[in-house]
């Protein structure tokens, strides 16, 4: 995406899509990157060569998915964008939470999203995965509420997948003084599981105050 004034917040940035993902969330709207496919292949010297012409118009690169952080190259990659100036947010899952240590251990990332898929007793289900092993999730998020690097947590809302006993659980859980961001679910033809519907804007105000009292920085995302 050679243009956005979304993904990055604070930023004009370009975003790009990496393959592949170790969950398979039901409603996820990328379920064409989920098996290591992409649904246009650039190679590292196009995108390269795009942002250098690009210079001092876009300010930062999204580096998304699939899950980021199964691609072997990621590194090298962060290094040579932020040689040609450009500041880099990464979108993770989580689950590599060795991967996103180094990496802003290395100063190579200027923001972190990281998604929350539910509260602990519900996130095998929907993250699609039954046998998921929860720990490198609760590393990754210990991890970033050291505040390393700014970040963010998000979680897009699905009727049929979250309640508000999920948002009191997750408040809990996740308790501190951060950015967490509530996404309501939209439908497209690109979402894995077919019949999925997102929530009322009232409802998702209600799952806003339960959570308040835990995360005061809550706020709804991209909706109207």
């Amino acid at each position: 995406m050679k243009t956005t004034l979304l993904d990055f917040p604070g930023h004009i940035a370009a975003t790009i899509f990496t393959g592949s993902c170790q969950f398979r969330c039901p409603f996820c709207q990328n379920s064409a990157l989920i098996p290591n496919s992409v649904l246009a292949e650039y190679t590292e010297e196009e995108i390269l060569a795009f942002l250098k012409k690009r210079s001092g118009i876009l300010e930062g690169v999204a580096i998304t998915g699939g899950e980021p952080t199964l691609q072997p190259d990621l590194q090298s990659f962060i290094r040579k964008v932020r040689a040609l100036g450009f500041l880099v947010k990464l979108d993770t899952n989580g689950y590599r939470p060795d991967v996103l240590k180094h990496l802003c251990e290395e100063k190579l990332l200027d923001y972190v999203a990281m998604d929350i898929k539910s509260c602990p007793d519900r996130y095998r289900i929907v993250s699609g995965v039954p046998n998921l092993n929860l720990e490198p999730i609760f590393e990754s998020i210990s991890f970033l509420k050291q505040n390393t690097v700014p970040f963010e947590f998000r979680t897009t809302l699905v009727k049929e997948l979250h309640t508000a006993a999920d948002m009191e659980e997750i408040g809990k859980w996740l308790a501190g003084d951060f950015q967490y961001f509530l996404q309501n679910y939209k439908d497209s033809d690109q979402v894995l599981t077919s019949g999925l519907h997102g929530f009322t804007k009232e409802e998702l105000l209600t799952f806003a105050s339960i959570l308040k009292p835990y995360i005061p920085n809550v706020n709804l995302r991209g909706i109207d």
